[in-house]
């Protein structure tokens, strides 16, 4: 046996247990509609929530910046990689947010990987949300810090942590989702920031999926709950509503100041390409200038739940466009994505294990502010069609 050959029996074990997840190429840009092996399919599973990952002012935006700046960065933000742009977009956030300062980073699971571990180390107590990102979970043992895990949505679970083990601690932190990504349910972001002051905790909210969904304009979390300045830290992404790339945390100068002098992925990685930088920018002043396109996204996504509940669909408890239809059964999750695909041309991935639970398997549909009512109800249509014909309701 060959030092590799374990991973033929790994490969052929995922396959046996429906949890090879075949990965579609796109050839086209992304949107309501793509190219996928030379025919155009409906496009449900994507993060693109507004649909600025295709939009022509975003696009020309950053255009316009490779002519100014060139391809890449060069450098470490701290050596010579801190352009001019990277400044702009650090206050446009700041501004958005309603938040002294914040820092850009090349990525949202970077962003959790920088920041973590400098709040918190071997001498500090983590608290954290359950169902909390994979990114999350890696900062926090980048951190070395002690970790206590509460149960998923229960303020009274974390007050119970806290009154046990945050005397553990130097310095003591809670840190969740606001938006769950796999369940769309949205956290009680308003009493956990009432438990943080009771209880002298720092509070960390990874927004990823409130940016350009929740909150005026598309804000976030903080700002739907009206807890601006309550949160000390807020973490997001520009991968997801704002189309481009990169993430960022936003928080005191004096901590911006802090993140700076330490945190990993600023020091040790080029910092993020000019042009990401600029779509990012324009994305920003387009949700700033009107919500249309946050409303429009809640009106497709109210129709689309609607819908599936009615047809008899399972769906999580989710309070956001984030609509997970539960299957269960992970090869059946696995049988109804491929017939989707195959036979009515939508693409809707598969959720298995170790993404969700085990015997929760879904396929996580994704309205967008440039999906069509006509898409939607096409959607519907062919998962109906998909569950009568391979027997799943």
């Amino acid at each position: 046996m060959t030092s590799l050959e374990w991973v033929d029996q790994e490969l052929e074990n995922l396959k046996n247990e429906g949890r090879y997840v075949p990965i579609r190429i796109l050839e086209t840009s992304q949107g309501a509609h793509v190219k996928i092996e030379g025919k155009e399919v409906l496009n449900m599973c994507s993060n693109n929530y507004l649909g600025l990952a295709n939009n022509p002012e975003v696009k020309k935006a950053v255009v316009e910046a490779i002519d100014e700046y060139g391809i890449g960065a060069g450098a470490v933000r701290s050596i010579a990689g801190t352009m001019e742009i990277h400044m702009k977009l650090e206050e446009k956030v700041a501004s958005f947010k309603h938040m002294e300062s914040a820092l850009v980073y090349q990525g949202g699971l970077l962003a959790n990987l920088g920041t973590i571990p400098v709040l918190v180390s071997k001498e500090d107590v983590i608290f954290s949300e359950e169902l909390n990102h994979a990114s999350i979970i890696d900062g926090m043992r980048l951190s070395s810090a002690k970790r206590y895990v509460y149960d998923h949505m229960s303020v009274e679970n974390l007050e119970k942590n806290l009154k046990e083990h945050r005397k553990e601690g130097k310095r003591s932190l809670i840190v969740t989702d606001g938006v769950f990504s796999m369940d769309g349910d949205i956290a009680p972001v308003k009493e956990i920031q009432e438990l943080k002051d009771k209880y002298d905790t720092m509070f960390y909210v990874d927004d990823a999926h409130g940016e350009g969904v929740l909150g005026k304009n598309g804000r976030g979390i903080v700002d739907h709950f009206g807890l601006q300045g309550k949160v000390e830290i807020e973490m997001g992404t520009f991968s997801k509503a704002l189309g481009s790339m990169g993430g960022f945390v936003a928080g005191s100068q004096k901590l911006i100041d802090l993140l700076k002098q330490r945190a990993r992925p600023f020091l040790f990685s080029s910092a993020l390409n000019p042009g990401d930088t600029a779509g990012v920018l324009k994305s920003i002043e387009i949700m700033e200038r009107d919500d249309s396109l946050v409303k429009k996204l809640w009106e497709n996504a109210n129709f689309l739940q609607k819908g599936f509940r009615d047809a008899g669909f399972r769906l999580t408890s989710t309070k956001t466009p984030i609509t997970p239809v539960v299957i269960g059964d992970e090869k059946k999750t696995l049988e109804l994505s491929n017939y989707l695909y195959k036979n009515e041309g939508v693409f809707a991935s598969p959720i298995v294990f170790p993404t969700v639970a085990k015997g929760v398997a879904r396929i996580r549909v994704m309205p967008s502010a440039v999906h069509s009512k006509d898409d939607l109800k096409r959607t519907l249509e062919a998962f109906e069609n998909g569950a009568k014909a391979l027997k799943i309701m």
